[in-house]
């Protein structure tokens, strides 16, 4: 192993580091101790209110389907979350239009975290 370079901290905490293994260039984030990560904490979902769509499982959103403004029906995909290399779709329970999006895909997220807000 043969480190070759650290890159700048990113806006997550996290620095890339680019090092050689067995003479094949590699590279992979890290957090970086010294510096305090600066992600804001996303606003949870309210248990029993029917007009947020909240994160069952942490892991990452794999896509958004909707954009504000939008009409959808019972069953419409929402967003798409990827969890342990599985897929899980979250979909709307009942006609509504979309009020916010508060996540993009690739974001990181916990469980309970508000993904959609609907009216």
């Amino acid at each position: 192993i043969r480190l070759i370079a650290v890159g700048e901290t990113m806006e997550d905490g996290e620095v890339k580091v680019f090092f050689e293994l067995n003479g094949q260039p590699r590279s992979i984030r890290v957090p970086n101790r010294k510096v305090k990560a600066s992600v804001a904490a996303r606003p949870k979902a309210e248990d029993g209110n029917p007009a947020h769509v909240g994160a069952p499982m942490p892991g990452s959103v794999a896509s958004v389907s909707v954009s504000v403004g939008q009409n959808v029906k019972p069953g419409d995909l929402l967003v798409t979350i990827e969890a342990m290399k599985m897929e899980t779709g979250l979909h709307a329970d009942r006609a509504a239009v979309v009020k916010a999006v508060h996540v993009q895909p690739g974001a990181q997220i916990e469980a309970k975290d508000l993904l959609v807000e609907l009216e």
